[in-house]
């Protein structure tokens, strides 16, 4: 029996390896956790842990478009000189926040705090078409909140909707994309109408 305190040494050191495995086991275990199976009050933050970082990204920047639209649209809604400009800015802007709205919602139930206005260089935009008036105002606004935006957000929710790893987040990009498209051909058609610069 002299040889059982090896085997009680043993034991303990098979143990504590266990016990390490279990607890490695553990940490592991809440990224693959099944949807569904967390508490509410840990939900948000286990559903941020399993959104890829490229969809996080992608409902930032599309927020931060969104608010661009919403802010340069307000200010054509009023400051614009023809009926034309005027109502397609109206529509930009109910459109817009409409959208803002579904997308806070959206990121929100993932645990994604995204921006609640325009970026530094999007707002320097803002600046420079503010700074215009008349004509002028008109044809920069249908050209660069009209067309080129709408252009580059149009390519953010086209990559979105083929290659989001989270179905939601797929499924708002592909949900969003129409009504993106017919405002890209409504700018078209506007700039297209707008007055040339003399």
């Amino acid at each position: 029996m002299h040889h059982s305190k090896p085997s009680a040494s043993r034991l303990a050191v098979a143990l504590a390896a266990l016990v390490a495995a279990g607890s490695a086991l553990a940490q592991t275990s809440g990224t693959t956790a099944a949807p569904g199976a967390t508490s509410p009050a840990t939900s948000a933050s286990a559903a941020a842990s399993r959104l890829a970082r490229e969809d996080a990204s992608f409902l930032k920047q599309a927020a931060q478009n969104g608010h661009t639209e919403v802010e340069g649209s307000k200010l054509a809604a009023t400051k614009a000189t023809t009926e034309p400009v005027k109502t397609f800015a109206q529509k930009m802007v109910d459109d817009h926040t409409k959208t803002n709205t579904e997308l806070a919602a959206l990121a929100s139930s993932k645990g994604v705090d995204v921006p609640t206005e325009p970026s530094v260089a999007q707002k320097a935009k803002l600046k420079l078409l503010s700074a215009a008036d008349g004509a002028d105002f008109d044809r920069r606004y249908a050209d660069m909140l009209g067309v080129k935006a709408h252009e580059d957000t149009i390519k953010l929710f086209q990559k979105a909707a083929s290659g989001a790893k989270d179905p939601e987040v797929k499924a708002f990009a592909e949900k969003t994309l129409p009504a993106l498209k017919e405002h890209l051909e409504m700018a078209r058609k506007l700039k297209a109408g707008a007055p040339k610069k003399s």
